[in-house]
């Protein structure tokens, strides 16, 4: 519950951000959102699972509210507060304009401090190495498979300039310029090799970087790096969870983050071809290690390695004699995620051999660091040998995580599992790929069974008016506890908005659809005003545009420029006085702010239903037949409506903003379910036709 005292902190420093904040008017909604999310984190709700799921649309001002409702109380119970976002923008936003306000004018003290991933950093004795001419010798790691250029290595000379002479603190980030990949490659820290525990590591950048988390307050992370400290155990990278309010901002990208995380994809010929890289460097490492603890290690690793190779080349001539049906993009998927016990046979063959192989290059990998630490070896020796082993490690990891899913028996949580053929210049080769179709169980046991308490947020989350649908997904359905929340907006909907809805005189499903619309679009933009159109498919934007521009219509065109750049000159144009046409495809629904002027007139082709194309989407509609419902009800329907209340939401960013939004779609109107989408749009004021 919460103390009387720590109300009257909250209310202090509500006061203090309101008294700061020019034009500042007291909003029902974010009041509601800060002291809904202290009673939640204070176990109001309930004593031990302290989780609030918030849906506030632009202007609810849910960042201020997460910091009033969410940060006293973390210092009160002396808990770290984690803020991940999925995306830069966010997190710069909450960096530079979000968090230094609050800190200067709520009266309330604290640090904070953006943590990324140790790739984002240098490892110095990596940085030295190369610039010295001992870049030669990481050239024989896998990742690398040509020598520098002329630029790479001037690039890598700036780098290491910049770095000694303390005007760059190692990380990609701030480099004014950009760093080629192969370059970063070469220098970015490891965890197999960059350790803090040797000594000529522990000043690398990232070591120092994490030394401040335990004297930061709030840390700003993204969903990935949060995913990183669970598959670790949590707390390893990151403060441990039950020590630990999350606000997971952004929140309905986390499901679909944490399914591509725990995905593993390997290829055959591939494989074969780095295994026997690693055999040559498995002789090489045992000729520098001193440590008796790995006498053996490399004829087991060896043994294992060969192993495994021989059943890839099994599975490769297998493969080559199957009677598998490949579709249109050369892809075999394997019904109900079952995998013929062939396979399945040779599958665990390699899931053994490669977990044989792990489990002896990890013992020569930390005999190798204890000799460096011991004295034993010298550090400008062992650093590129444990760098290329890292690397191993790393493969063989994902390998044994790919093998052992496909000897895994169907019980359990259900899998996508495919094979992609591949043909790289007549050199066939097979892609392996397993991924799991649901991830709700990995987060509620990793994270919302562990966290001290966690606040997700975003603009989207519920669809068709509950919030079942990301409950599900995110493994938070019939969890206790669990308090779900809408935010009233700011925004007078009905006379800030018209939403129109014409009559059209062919479906969107008619393949004379695109046609229609390259007939029709011109009657619904303003040549005078800000427009903004948004297609279904790239696809039918560019059979539109090309139509349109034989009629002498300007239009900027997603893909045609950078974002940055199309949006500049959009904005410019208004500035000065003249209309401009942007077209662009769904990805231009989420995070695009064009507020005021910048955006009058909205129209939206269709309703974007996504077509399930990919191997795990079409697993999923699998999945959910098998269970006997329905998948376009279950997933398609609800997804599209999230991604049409995401469009409209383009229109009004601030209060002050009008407009009219167009749907060029009648199923809002013919169709049950669009009749139950269209009452979860706002409530604009409505023409419809």
């Amino acid at each position: 519950m919460l103390s009387d005292s720590l109300k009257k902190t909250i209310r202090q420093a509500h006061t203090n951000i309101a008294e700061q904040l020019e034009g500042f008017r007291p909003r029902a909604g974010q009041n509601y959102l800060v002291a809904e999310i202290a009673k939640t984190l204070g176990g109001d709700y309930h004593k031990s699972q302290r989780i609030c799921v918030i849906e506030a649309g632009t202007g609810t001002g849910k960042s201020l509210a997460y910091c009033l409702g969410a940060l006293p109380m973390a210092l009160a119970k002396k808990k770290k507060l984690i803020i991940s976002t999925a995306t830069v923008a966010l997190q710069e936003q909450l960096l530079n304009k979000e968090l230094p306000f609050f800190k200067e004018h709520s009266g309330l003290d604290f640090k904070f401090d953006l943590v990324k991933g140790r790739q984002r950093y240098i490892c110095v004795q990596k940085l030295l190495a190369a610039v010295s001419g001992e870049e030669t010798q990481l050239s024989l790691m896998p990742t690398t498979s040509s020598p520098l250029s002329a630029m790479e290595q001037r690039c890598l000379q700036a780098l290491a300039k910049a770095y000694q002479e303390k005007r760059w603190q190692g990380d990609r980030d701030s480099w004014a310029d950009t760093i080629p990949d192969k370059v970063w490659n070469l220098i970015a820290c490891d965890k197999h090799a960059c350790q803090r525990q040797m000594k000529s590591h522990n000043l690398c950048p990232f070591h120092l970087a994490r030394q401040k988390i335990a004297q930061m307050d709030v840390l700003v992370i993204n969903h990935a790096l949060l995913l990183a400290d669970l598959e670790l155990g949590g707390g390893t990278i990151l403060s441990d969870p039950e020590d630990t309010f999350y606000v997971i901002d952004e929140a309905h990208h986390l499901p679909h983050i944490t399914r591509d995380f725990s995905s593993a994809a390997a290829t055959i010929k591939g494989t074969i071809e780095w295994l026997d890289k690693l055999l040559k460097f498995s002789g090489k490492m045992a000729n520098v290690v001193v440590s008796q603890k790995a006498i053996g290690q490399n004829f087991k690793l060896n043994d294992a390695a060969n192993d495994a190779g021989k059943v890839l080349r099994q599975v490769r001539d297998m493969l080559d004699q199957s009677d598998y049906s490949y579709n249109d993009d050369d892809t075999h998927r394997f019904l109900h995620g079952e995998v013929p016990e062939q396979l399945k046979a040779r599958a665990k063959d390699i899931a053994d051999a490669t977990q044989d192989a792990l489990r002896a290059l990890s013992k020569m990998h930390d005999a190798l660091t204890l000799d460096v630490n011991d004295g034993d070896v010298q550090g400008f020796l062992a650093d590129p040998i444990l760098a290329e082993s890292g690397q191993y490690i790393n493969r063989l990891e994902q390998l044994n995580k790919l093998w052992f899913s496909y000897a895994t028996k169907g019980e359990g949580t259900p899998h996508a599992r495919w094979i992609k053929r591949l043909d790289y210049k007549h050199h066939h080769d097979y892609l392996l790929c397993d991924c799991p179709i649901e991830v709700g169980f990995y987060l509620k046991d990793n994270l919302w069974r562990e966290c001290a308490g966690a606040v997700l947020c975003s603009a989207t989350l519920s669809a068709m008016g509950n919030f079942d649908h990301f409950a599900r997904e995110s493994g938070l359905s019939n969890e206790p506890g669990v308090k779900y929340i809408k935010a009233d907006s700011p925004f007078d909907y009905a006379k800030q908005a018209q939403l129109h809805i014409p009559h059209t005189k062919t479906e969107p499903t008619d393949k004379a659809f695109s046609d229609y619309l390259a007939e029709a679009l011109p009657d619904y933009l303003d040549k005078k005003k800000a427009n903004l159109v948004l297609f279904a498919s790239y696809w039918q934007m560019d059979h539109v545009v090309a139509k349109l521009r034989k009629q002498n219509w300007q239009i900027l065109v997603q893909g045609e420029l950078s974002r940055d750049e199309l949006l500049k000159r959009h904005r410019a144009a208004i500035d000065l006085g003249a209309g401009s046409i942007l077209f662009g495809t769904q990805s231009l629904s989420e995070g695009l702010d064009l507020p005021g002027k910048y955006l009058e007139n909205l129209v939206i082709t269709k309703i974007p239903f996504a077509v399930p194309t990919s191997p795990v989407e079409e697993a999923q509609a699998e999945f959910i037949q098998s269970k006997g419902g329905n998948p376009f009800l279950s997933i398609t329907v609800p997804d599209a409506a999230k991604k049409l209340v995401q469009s409209c939401g383009r229109l009004l960013r601030k209060e002050t903003d009008s407009g009219r939004i167009t749907i060029l779609d009648r199923r809002l109107v013919t169709k049950r379910y669009g009749k139950a989408m269209l009452d979860t749009l706002p409530p604009f004021a409505k023409q419809i036709d």
